[in-house]
């Protein structure tokens, strides 16, 4: 296939390989890859790109900034303090993919995730009053967290698109299943403890999330991620990379959303024992809402910020035939969301 006929192919790519010469360089790969941020930089940083806006701009503004930042070669280190340069490379990483240079679909660009993830978590944490009150916030959070990670994911090698097709169907039916085993086990015991209401099913529920990052995208550990040197230059593709990136997000969404169901569940155990609570029934639902609201936008940045978009490898830990193409001992690769 040609780089014509891939462009036609690829009718959401923006600026690809075709539009900047022999060989090109996704911006946002040679953004993460020269930006080495501490963990306190990259949660600033994050903070900026899940602004709200970024989830509705149009395709037509992303696409003039991209533009000044492909034909600026200096745009991811001197220029930063250009306030254009800041406001394209904001737009650019929240809403363009890092592999294919495709716009990420609106609603799960990161900062989609929030508004779509509070009314999720916040209903999954309710007492069950039926079964439909049991199964449906479960699928629906599934199913979202499902196709964000493969959306998200590491896009660097090729398959059919059944194949990710039917991996997510997996990945989201296996999910919905095991996050019913805590009501199961509570409609077996019926027991009243804290525990058992309200901290074994976070605990359950932050490790079928973490396992939903991992089986969703096990494609990249059968099939290999790219594996770049420093300038961005694909060297080849590794199955070890792959692991230590699914691995890393994995542990990024388990901590995410257990936590941010946790801390809720923690505040209103002891508000619904103040006086306040007490006179004012309502209240209760209302605190618990602002706890879920504030612990998920707090922990949704820290969870992105825990491990660099791009990561780094040591070569000498990844396959022979790769260490035999460079001299590098640092390499990089795409970890995803």
């Amino acid at each position: 296939m040609s780089l014509e006929q891939e462009e036609e192919a690829q009718p959401g790519r923006l600026l690809g390989r075709s539009d900047a010469g022999a060989y090109f360089i996704e911006p946002n790969v040679r953004f993460w890859i020269n930006q080495r941020q501490s963990f306190i930089q990259r949660f600033l940083q994050w903070t900026e790109l899940l602004d709200p806006t970024n989830v509705f701009i149009s395709v037509e503004s992303i696409e003039n900034l991209r533009q000044l930042l492909c034909t600026n070669e200096d745009a991811s280190r001197s220029a930063l303090e250009d306030q254009r340069i800041q406001e394209a490379w904001k737009r650019s990483l929240s809403t363009v993919h890092p592999d294919s240079s495709n716009l990420i679909p609106n609603l799960f660009r990161p900062a989609a995730f929030l508004p779509f993830m509070v009314p999720a978590v916040f209903f999954f944490m309710m007492p069950p009053k039926g079964i439909k009150s049991m199964v449906l916030p479960k699928v629906y959070l599934y199913a979202y967290l499902t196709a964000f990670s493969i959306i998200n994911g590491n896009r660097s090698y090729t398959c059919h698109p059944l194949e990710r097709s039917f991996l997510g169907v997996g990945a989201f039916a296996s999910s919905s299943f095991f996050g019913l085993i805590p009501n199961f086990i509570q409609m077996k015991f019926s027991s009243n403890t804290f525990f058992m209401k309200r901290i074994l099913p976070i605990a359950v529920h932050a490790q079928i999330s973490g396992m939903n990052v991992l089986t969703s995208r096990s494609l990249e550990t059968t099939k290999g991620i790219a594996v770049m040197d420093k300038e961005g230059h694909v060297l080849g593709h590794s199955t070890i990379a792959g692991k230590k990136a699914i691995t890393e997000t994995a542990i990024s969404r388990g901590v995410l959303l257990g936590t941010s169901a946790v801390i809720p569940e923690v505040f209103t155990y002891f508000f619904k024992r103040t006086q306040f609570s007490l006179t004012n029934a309502g209240s209760f639902w209302i605190w618990k809402l602002a706890c879920t609201v504030g612990s998920m936008g707090l922990m949704l940045p820290i969870s992105f910020s825990l491990f660099p978009q791009v990561g780094r490898i040591q070569c000498s830990q990844l396959e022979e035939d790769i260490q035999s193409l460079t001299e590098e001992t640092e390499l990089f690769y795409h970890r995803g969301l």
